[in-house]
């Protein structure tokens, strides 16, 4: 009975991180996808389509891992450069006229 529950707390574990882990990741990597050097209608498109890319290979990522622990590190491991870039195009925007 408690592996079982071992079981289902990591299964759940992944679905979370599965939802709301790529759900985070794609919205990191739309945004992100304006400090790219491109004209902001293109860099929207294009973070826009990156977003669905980002987050299909987020859940895949989360389900294919070996434990729920490396899902969890892996999402972070990528969270921290898009939030990095992410951040610089929101420091930017709040300095421009």
């Amino acid at each position: 009975m408690r592996q079982r529950a071992a079981w289902l707390g990591a299964l759940a574990s992944r679905i979370v991180a599965a939802l709301f882990g790529g759900y985070g990741l794609a919205a990191l990597a739309s945004v992100a996808a304006l400090a790219l050097p491109l004209d902001r209608p293109q860099a929207v498109l294009t973070g826009m389509q990156a977003s669905f890319l980002v987050y299909a290979v987020a859940v895949i990522w989360v389900f294919a891992a070996r434990s729920a622990w490396r899902a969890w590190s892996g999402l972070l491991v990528v969270a921290v450069p898009l939030a990095l870039a992410a951040w610089s195009v929101q420091s930017l925007a709040a300095t421009a006229p």
